[in-house]
C-alpha cells in the first residue's frame, strides 16, 4: 500500500483526465518516458542498483520504456482529426494512465527514501510494485491488438511484453534479507556493548553501497527524515534509529572525519546546513528550533523541554525576561507552532513535533521534582552506545591530529554530533573534548573557529556541561578572545550565543561579567556588527543584567548608551529595550534616566516595536518616570500622541505591557492635574481683590 504521504501526493496531483484519445495518447507517452526514466535518475542520486529487493524495481523501468513503442505508433496513427480510438482500447488506455502513474508515485518513493528504509520495508515495497505490474499486464492483455493500427514489429514487441510482466513476483530477494539479518545482528551487538568489528563493517557498508563519508551524510540524513516522518514500520522504527548512529560510527572509522561543507558555517542552529532559522522560531534558552512551543506566565515563549529542565533545576523565574513566575502552568502556543511547521514544510523538512500537539492540561503543568534527564520518555540503547563509541573516537582523533586539517574535520564532524541531541552532548563532554576545542577558538583559519566555537556552543547547552566549560581554565578567555577578534561576524555571535548560554546559570552571571574584557566586547559587537550580531549580543547583555551586582559592571561599560542606540532599529528594539528595562530595575535607572535621549528612544520604541519590545519600553519609561520625576515626566506628557500609544498598549499589549501602560497612564494623568492646579492656583492670587478695611 502506498504511504499516507503518497496518497497526498496523488491528491494533490491527480493523473491528467484528457478530453480527447490523442490527448490521452501524448499524456501517456510523457508518463512512460517518466517512469522509464526513474530507473537512471535513482540509481543516480541513491545508489539503489545494488540492493536486489525485488527484481521488479529494475525490470518495470525498462519494461514500460518499451511500452512507450506502443504509444509513440498509435499517436502517430490517431493523431489525425477524425481518427478515433475503439472505445474498449481507449477504456483501456485510460487505466494503463493510472496504473503508470501509481508505479510513478511508487518509483518516486523509493528514490526518496534511505537505503536502509528500503530495505527495512522490502515486503511491502515488493507486494505493492507486485500489484501494480499485476495490474498493468492485465490492461495490456485486454489490449485490443487486432482492432488498433500499428506496425506488426509493434504488435510482437507488445506480446512479448505481457510475456515479461507476466513472470512478476512478489518476493523478495534473499540477499537483501540476508543483509537486513546481519544489519540487525549488528545493532544487537552494538546493545550489548561491543564495538563493531571493522571488516564486519567495511562488508556491510559495501553491500549497502556506502562507499564514502560524503554518501553516509546523505544516507543518514534520509534515514533520520525517515524515522522522523514515520516512514519505517513501527516494529522497525526502534531499529532505524540505532542504525543511524552505527552508520554515522561506521563512517567516522572507516572513512575518517567528513569535509566541512563551504556553507557549512552559514548557521549552526538549522536542521540543514544551508538554511537559516528565523530568529522567533529559535528557543531562547537552548537557541535550537523550537518543536513543541509554549507559553509561561509572563507571556514569553520557550520549547517545552528548555523550560522543563530550567525549572526543574530549581529556577522560580522566567529566563528571558528574569520576572518571577506567577505560576507554573504552560500553554501550547499553536500559532507558533503551526508557522513553524510551515517553515519545515517550505524548506521540504519533516516536522517531527506531531507528537506533542495534543499535550493534555495535565501535561501542560511542570514537575519540578521530576529528573531533567526523563525528557526522553525511551531510550534506545544501542543508538546511545553508537553515540558513545563515536564521540570517543572522535575526541582520540582529535587529540591525535597531526595536521589543521584533519583537526578541522574532526571539529565539524563534533559539531554535527553535538547539534541536536543532548546525550551526544553529554557523550562528548565526557570524553574529553572541551578542554580540546578551547585552543581551537584562537585558530585563524575562519573554518576551524566557526565549527570550534559553534560545538562549544552546543556542548553549553547542556547543564552539566556548563559547569565543565566555566571551569576549564582558560574558556571564558578563549571566548572573550572570538568576541574581539573573531575572524568572522558569525564566529563572534557564535560565542555571544555561548555567553548567553553559559550565563543561564545565575552563579555564572557575576563570574562573566567580572572579566575585565567582556563587557567591552559585546557593547562593540552591538556598536560595529551586522543586525544579527547586534542581537547576539544584546541577548547576552541581557542575560548578564539578570544579576543586581552587574548592574554597576553594566554602566560603567557604556551599556546603556549602546542599548539606546539600537534601539532605533526594529531587528533589535526588542533585546536592547529589554536590557533598559533590566538595567533600571536592577538599581542602574539613574543611569537609564540621565541617558541623553532616553525617555524620546523609549517611546519611539512604544510606538513602533513589537509587542514584547513595547512591553520592556513600557516598563523601562514607568522606572524612569518614578526615579526622575518631573523632567523625566514632563517629556513623556508633552509628547504629540503619548495619550493614544498608552491607550492602544493598554488594549492591545502583553499582560505586563498592560499593566506597566496603565502605570504610565495614571502618571500622565497626575502630572497634567498638578500642572492644571498650578496654574489655577498662579491665576487666583494674581485676580485676588484685598479685603477692604470697615471703620
Amino acid at each position: 500500500m502506498l504511504t499516507t504521504q503518497d496518497a497526498m501526493a496523488a491528491a494533490s496531483c491527480p493523473p491528467p483526465d484528457p478530453s480527447c484519445d490523442a490527448d490521452l495518447l501524448r499524456h501517456l507517452l510523457l508518463l512512460s518516458h517518466d517512469v522509464s526514466s526513474s530507473s537512471s535518475s535513482s540509481s543516480s542520486s541513491s545508489s539503489f542498483s545494488h540492493l536486489r529487493v525485488n527484481p521488479n524495481f529494475a525490470s518495470v523501468p525498462r519494461s514500460v520504456k518499451q511500452l512507450a513503442l506502443l504509444f509513440e505508433e498509435l499517436l502517430r496513427e490517431y493523431s489525425d482529426v477524425g481518427r478515433w480510438l475503439p472505445r474498449s482500447a481507449s477504456l483501456c488506455c485510460r487505466e494503463i494512465l493510472l496504473v503508470l502513474h501509481r508505479l510513478k508515485l511508487l518509483l518516486r518513493e523509493r528514490s526518496a527514501r534511505s537505503r536502509a528504509c528500503f530495505l527495512f520495508r522490502a515486503e511491502s515495497f515488493a507486494a505493492e510494485m507486485h500489484e501494480q505490474v499485476v495490474d498493468l499486464a492485465t490492461f495490456i492483455e485486454i489490449l485490443p491488438l487486432a482492432d488498433l493500427r500499428m506496425s506488426d514489429d509493434v504488435r510482437d514487441l507488445v506480446r512479448l511484453l505481457r510475456r515479461q510482466l507476466r513472470r512478476s513476483s512478489a518476493a523478495v530477494d534473499p540477499s537483501s534479507l540476508a543483509l537486513r539479518g546481519d544489519l540487525l545482528e549488528l545493532i544487537a551487538s552494538v546493545e550489548g556493548g561491543a564495538a563493531p568489528d571493522r571488516r564486519g563493517m567495511q562488508g556491510i557498508f559495501r553491500r549497502l553501497g556506502l562507499g564514502d563519508s560524503r554518501i553516509c551524510r546523505f544516507e543518514i540524513e534520509r534515514l533520520e527524515c525517515d524515522v522522523a516522518a514515520g516512514a519505517v514500520d513501527e516494529r522497525w522504527a526502534a531499529a532505524m534509529v540505532a542504525l543511524a548512529s552505527i552508520l554515522r560510527y561506521g563512517s567516522c572509522v572507516l572513512f575518517g572525519a567528513s569535509t566541512p561543507r563551504s556553507d557549512s558555517s552559514k548557521s549552526p542552529f538549522s536542521p540543514a546546513e544551508d538554511l537559516v532559522v528565523p530568529d522567533d522560531f529559535r528557543c531562547p534558552i537552548s537557541l535550537d528550533l523550537m518543536r513543541d512551543p509554549v507559553v509561561v506566565a509572563t507571556g514569553q515563549t520557550y520549547d517545552r523541554d528548555s523550560i522543563v529542565r530550567w525549572i526543574g533545576a530549581g529556577h522560580a523565574t522566567c529566563p528571558n525576561s528574569g520576572q518571577v513566575l506567577s505560576h507554573l502552568e504552560l500553554v501550547p502556543n499553536q500559532a507558533l507552532r503551526n508557522l513553524i511547521a510551515r517553515w519545515y514544510g517550505s524548506n521540504n523538512l519533516t516536522f517531527d513535533g506531531s507528537d506533542l500537539a495534543n499535550s493534555n492540561n495535565a501535561a501542560n503543568k511542570i514537575d519540578v521534582s521530576s529528573d531533567n534527564g526523563s525528557a526522553h520518555a525511551e531510550t534506545n540503547k544501542a543508538a546511545l552506545e553508537a553515540a558513545r563509541l563515536t564521540a570517543s573516537f572522535l575526541v582520540d582523533e582529535l587529540e591525535a591530529a597531526s595536521s589543521v586539517d584533519a583537526a578541522h574535520r574532526i571539529v565539524h564532524e563534533l559539531r554535527l554530533l553535538v547539534k541536536h541531541s543532548s546525550d551526544n552532548r553529554a557523550f562528548v563532554a565526557e570524553a574529553g573534548a572541551i578542554p580540546l576545542l578551547l585552543p581551537l577558538l584562537k585558530s585563524v583559519n575562519t573554518g576551524m573557529q566557526i565549527n570550534a566555537v559553534t560545538a562549544l556552543l552546543n556542548l553549553s547547552i547542556l547543564e552539566a556541561n556548563k559547569r565543565i566549560i566555566m571551569h576549564t581554565d582558560g574558556a571564558i578567555d578563549g571566548i572573550v578572545h572570538v568576541l574581539a577578534e573573531g575572524v568572522s561576524w558569525q564566529a563572534k555571535e557564535n560565542a555571544a550565543a555561548t555567553v548567553l548560554s553559559l550565563s543561564a546559570v545565575h552563579s555564572y552571571r557575576r563570574r562573566l561579567a567580572r572579566h575585565h574584557r567582556l563587557v567591552e566586547v559585546l557593547v562593540q559587537m552591538a556598536r560595529d556588527g551586522p543586525t544579527s550580531a547586534k542581537k547576539e549580543s544584546m541577548a547576552a547583555v541581557l542575560s548578564l543584567a539578570g544579576d543586581r551586582e552587574n548592574t554597576s559592571r553594566l554602566v560603567e561599560g557604556d551599556v546603556v548608551a549602546v542599548a539606546l542606540e539600537v534601539a532605533a532599529e526594529p531587528e533589535v528594539a526588542e533585546e536592547a529595550a529589554a536590557v533598559l528595562a533590566a538595567i533600571a530595575r536592577r538599581g542602574g535607572v539613574e543611569a537609564v534616566a540621565g541617558a541623553n535621549g532616553a525617555v524620546a528612544r523609549l517611546i519611539g520604541v512604544l510606538r513602533r516595536g513589537s509587542d514584547l519590545a513595547k512591553e520592556s519600553a513600557a516598563a523601562a519609561l514607568v522606572a524612569i518616570c518614578r526615579h526622575s520625576g518631573a523632567a523625566a515626566v514632563a517629556e513623556l506628557a508633552a509628547t504629540p500622541g503619548i495619550d493614544w500609544v498608552i491607550w492602544e498598549l493598554m488594549g492591545a499589549g502583553t499582560e505586563r505591557a498592560r499593566r506597566k501602560a496603565a502605570s504610565l497612564g495614571r502618571i500622565c494623568r497626575r502630572w497634567v492635574a498638578a500642572v492644571q492646579d498650578a496654574r489655577t492656583s498662579r491665576f487666583s492670587a494674581a485676580n485676588v481683590t484685598p479685603p477692604t478695611t470697615v471703620a
